[in-house]
């Protein structure tokens, strides 16, 4: 039986890596006496695989794990186990069946929404009205934003612009804040701190580390043409 589990990370635990944050789960499920599903041979492992590894420092509300089970209690009795096997940042939000045929969550995954918010002491001083005008003349107006993307390997020119399905100006706490959904997967994967930064540039400001804290909010499957779809309505409360 496949089962995709919800869960959020806050706090300290934002700190914690992928591998580290796949070790834990690991345990968790042992502790909350998940009866998942082991691999076969010679080194059996828990059937297990995360959607969108999140980045060190980045808060979500989105972040999903599948899972095999052999058995399995429902959906309220399953989330309680597993929030008392949790340590204060991690908490378990929801807990689906999905059909068998379901591809695992890490395939699919198309794109992802974030809040960007401004740390104290690193705000602009461009008015909500600025930004909002600006964001329209750097995303909206053009038909490309052509980019140089680095990687540790070689370097590419991009559109930018394809790979940003919404960019808009928030406010958050009286202060400006950012909304933007990216595209998030193995092919074509956009980190929000690279779009703030050739934001930045286009308004001919210098971008300094760490000015923004950065949510996720959701993580999706789907296309921009067909819709996207939160990959916890893939799956069926169990009673």
């Amino acid at each position: 039986m496949k089962i995709r589990i919800k869960f959020s990370k806050s706090g300290n635990m934002k700190f914690i890596g992928h591998l580290d944050t796949m070790r834990y789960f690991q345990k968790a499920m042992r502790r909350a006496e998940i009866d998942i599903a082991y691999s076969t041979g010679f080194s059996p492992h828990q059937i297990m695989s995360f959607a969108a590894p999140l980045g060190v420092g980045i808060t979500s509300e989105g972040e999903y794990l599948d899972i095999e089970v052999n058995q399995t209690k429902s959906t309220a009795e399953s989330v309680w186990a597993l929030n008392q096997a949790m340590v204060e940042g991690f908490q378990v939000l929801d807990y689906r069946k999905l059909p068998d045929q379901a591809k695992t969550a890490m395939s699919i995954v198309s794109c992802a929404d974030y809040i960007l918010t401004y740390r104290e002491g690193y705000a602009c001083d461009k008015t909500l009205q600025e930004l909002s005008e600006a964001v329209h003349v750097f995303y909206e107006v053009p038909e490309k934003i052509e980019i140089t993307k680095k990687t540790k390997k070689s370097e590419k020119i991009i559109d930018l612009k394809q790979l940003i399905y919404d960019f808009q100006v928030l406010e958050a706490d009286h202060q400006p804040a950012f909304y933007l959904k990216l595209s998030t997967g193995s092919s074509d994967n956009i980190k929000p701190e690279l779009v703030m930064e050739h934001f930045y540039k286009f308004l001919n400001m210098e971008l300094k580390d760490f000015t923004f804290k950065i949510h996720r909010k959701d993580v999706y499957s789907g296309s921009l043409t067909d819709g996207f779809i939160s990959l916890n309505d893939m799956g069926e409360v169990l009673s």
